[in-house]
This record gives structure tokens, C-alpha cells and sequence, in this order.
């Protein structure tokens, strides 16, 4: 049974100062696949501007449903494999704390 409801991919990072180019272009890259795949609505990449939040970036994604997650994924993954980037060293690296998840909207 397809999932036919829309879909938020939202990702949190906290990222220190060093590693916030580098990850901005990563992230970069990253959402410019995503806007070239099927099901793809909208996307944003926030940068934390005030607040105590432990989160100082926030990258969000809206898909039509859960069911084109999956071929997104796929070709992310392509330009990973294309690059020879690898998501977990970089994160390592820069001591990067990512909380990743998918998320639907509620009923107002």
C-alpha cells in the first residue's frame, strides 16, 4: 500500500564554526539533486539567527509523499558514490551532530 501523504524530510545539525563552509557546501549539493527528483515540492536551508537552541542549522525538504523518498535517496547516494563523499567521516571529522527524520504534517 503507497503512502500518498505529503512528507517532510527535516535534518538538524549542530556544526561548529570550522566546519560550517564545508558543510554548507555539501548541503548545497545535496538539496540541488533533491530539486531535480520526482515528488520534490520545496526545501529550505536555515541557519540558526537567534534563540538557545542547541540546532544551529535545519534543513528541510517537503516531498509529495513517503513513496519518492526512497529514489531520492538513491540518487544522493549516486552523487555521493560520484564524488567519493562519505557523509559519516565528514560528520566525524568536523564534530558535526546530525538528528535526521521524516516527518508528516498534523491537522490544524
Amino acid at each position: 500500500m503507497s503512502d500518498t501523504a505529503p512528507l517532510y524530510r527535516v535534518d538538524k545539525f549542530v556544526v561548529p564554526a570550522h566546519g560550517r563552509e564545508e558543510f554548507l557546501a555539501r548541503v548545497r549539493a545535496t538539496h540541488a539533486v533533491l530539486r531535480e527528483q520526482k515528488g520534490f515540492i520545496r526545501d529550505a536551508i536555515l541557519e540558526q539567527a537567534s534563540g538557545p537552541g542547541e540546532f544551529n542549522f535545519v534543513t528541510i525538504a517537503e516531498w509529495e509523499s513517503a513513496d519518492v523518498i526512497d529514489a531520492a535517496g538513491k540518487a544522493v547516494a549516486a552523487l555521493h558514490a560520484a564524488t567519493g563523499f562519505d557523509r559519516r567521516e565528514m560528520l566525524e571529522r568536523l564534530g558535526i551532530k546530525a538528528d535526521i527524520a521524516n516527518y508528516r504534517p498534523l491537522p490544524i
